[in-house]
């Protein structure tokens, strides 16, 4: 390709050589269809408010459909064990997880790699060793990793939950290709991933009815959760910082007023005569 513009530049000139390589440039540009992608509906969410918080309990059941559902494919690789003490577990609770997983550490003296129990500084584990091995097992698609999935796409969070929840059969007339899920609301309308969810596919600790709904409203408020986990620090935080601004603000204001008020109140006469100025 680079030889034959380098030829059309000689023999036609840069004119002819700059519309080749327009041509070129858009060749393989795909343009998708508005009409294949179903934009997802505005759902409500308690914790998106200025003054909200995340429904802790929604967090917890939420990172349990991520481990028995979602972890056997997509990994959560900004995450520490560490980071989930006092938002969905206990810090005996977290210890127990994290010493629960093998974890590939060195080398040791001798220089060679060896496993040990996980701490709770260590990273949530991944399903895959790299992403060769990921596409290996899913057929060439590679599962993304889902720390910032729903700041990645907009609305996010709408976008997940009406992704989990809306798969249904192609429409007449959509051909599907083998090992291809239609869902109106992934772009092109054919994803890889079959639907993850079913009813009472997980048990919730505190006996919440595990519906497809349910499951991927705990699941979307956890990874929002993953991709800001200083949401609620940053709100109160904010909370804090603007009182004190407002405080100082009416300081200011009200020092401005009696500082200045003497001189803007004064009434300055000029009479004639006096001084000399009527000599």
């Amino acid at each position: 390709m680079a030889a034959r513009l380098q030829g059309l530049i000689r023999s036609n000139g840069l004119a002819a050589g700059a519309a080749a390589v327009a041509a070129a440039s858009t060749a393989k540009v795909t343009f998708l269809d508005e009409d294949d992608v179903v934009h997802p509906p505005h759902f409500p969410w308690r914790h998106t408010g200025y003054f909200s918080s995340f429904d802790h309990a929604a967090l917890r059941r939420g990172f349990q459909v991520y481990r028995e559902v979602c972890a056997s494919c997509h990994s959560l690789h900004l995450i520490r064990f560490r980071e989930l003490v006092g938002v969905t577990h206990t810090n005996e609770e977290v210890k127990q997880m994290a010493s629960d997983v093998d974890v590939m550490d060195g080398p040791n003296e001798e220089g060679e790699m060896f496993e040990r129990p996980g701490k709770p500084y260590d990273t949530l584990p991944s399903p895959y060793p790299n992403k060769e091995a990921g596409r290996a097992a899913n057929g060439g698609a590679y599962p993304p990793d889902l720390s910032l999935m729903v700041k990645a796409r907009h609305s996010g969070h709408d976008y997940v939950f009406a992704l989990l929840t809306g798969y249904c059969e192609p429409p007449e007339g959509k051909e599907m290709m083998p090992g291809l899920h239609y869902n109106p609301y992934f772009p092109g309308g054919a994803i890889s991933m079959p639907p993850p969810l079913s009813d009472g596919g997980v048990e919730y600790d505190d006996g919440t009815v595990a519906t497809i709904s349910q499951q991927a409203r705990d699941v979307v408020q956890f990874l929002h959760w993953t991709s800001e986990p200083e949401s609620e620090d940053r709100k109160k935080n904010a909370c804090k910082y603007l009182t004190v601004v407002a405080f100082m603000a009416l300081s200011a204001g009200y020092y401005k007023r009696w500082k200045w008020s003497p001189l803007k109140t004064r009434q300055i006469s000029y009479v004639k005569g006096i001084g000399g100025a009527g000599r």
